[in-house]
């Protein structure tokens, strides 16, 4: 152990509070995520020279894209972490469930949920589904990296018992310091996936439908289980079988899926 660690940055969660009005910064961290990427989506959807003769959502579609893709996002990982994360307590509670204020958002049952809500709104607009996708996967790294800043700031999901200079006594942690694995996190989710991402789209993976998705994919899986080797499971969960933890678990699936659509994609010839 060292002999001393970081001093843990003690935020307040709450970043305004006007009369019973809380703002939090887990809330302010979504919103930034969507806004800013609401931003960078019209900027890529008017680019048609990135998508060639790809039929692809317009600048006016992302409008009403990102209401859909944010409830799915919202209502997707509150369910998702419900099932996958503390199933036991919400059957005993459901209503606690609805209490998203409170925490407890799981970013595989986002995923889904997004997937789900990007799907019918192309199913709604008769545009193609994967470019669609693609269009929201060249975006999500900024939501991924604004919401683990926003964990930092909570105090939560932080890492574990470590020994290495910078490590930080967490106020819920106890008092051994730890990984700030939030902050590794940060960095591989949102800011190296993002730059991936980037690079694919400006380099014409667009007009291989799917191959920027599945790039997102896939390597969202491999940050999130290298992530993993810092986390500390949630405390109800723990460690499963082979040291794995579900986020681990979770992943995994990802990975094989998000490699076999880049290999489909790739053996598209690229649309002119």
């Amino acid at each position: 152990m060292p002999l001393f660690a970081i001093a843990y940055p003690m935020i307040d969660p709450v970043a305004l509070q006007v009369g019973p009005l809380a703002i939090r910064w887990y809330a302010l961290a979504y919103i930034a995520g969507l806004l800013i990427g609401w931003w960078l989506a019209k900027r890529i959807a008017g680019r048609d020279a990135f998508w060639g003769s790809t039929t692809h959502p317009k600048p006016l579609d992302v409008d009403d894209l990102i209401v859909w893709v944010a409830f799915g996002v919202i209502l997707g990982g509150r369910i998702g972490y419900v099932l996958f994360y503390d199933f036991e307590v919400y059957a005993e509670a459901p209503l606690e469930a609805l209490k998203i204020w409170r925490g407890g958002m799981s970013f595989h049952g986002g995923l889904l949920g997004a997937g789900l809500a990007l799907a019918l709104f192309a199913r709604s607009r008769k545009l193609p589904v994967l470019p669609a996708f693609d269009l929201a996967a060249a975006v999500t790294p900024i939501g991924l990296f604004f919401g683990r800043i926003a964990n930092f700031i909570n105090g939560e999901l932080f890492g574990r018992v470590s020994d290495v200079p910078w490590a930080m006594a967490f106020p819920n942690g106890g008092p051994e310091p730890r990984h700030p694995s939030q902050l590794y996190q940060a960095a591989l989710e949102g800011v190296c996936l993002f730059v991936l991402v980037q690079i694919l789209v400006r380099s014409g993976a667009l007009k291989r439908p799917g191959l920027v998705t599945g790039a997102f994919v896939a390597g969202y899986a491999v940050a999130r289980i290298i992530g993993e080797e810092f986390r500390q499971p949630d405390a109800q969960i723990g460690f499963l079988a082979g040291g794995l933890t579900m986020g681990m678990l979770l992943s995994l699936p990802m990975l094989l899926a998000g490699l076999a659509l880049v290999a489909v994609a790739w053996k598209r010839p690229a649309a002119a």
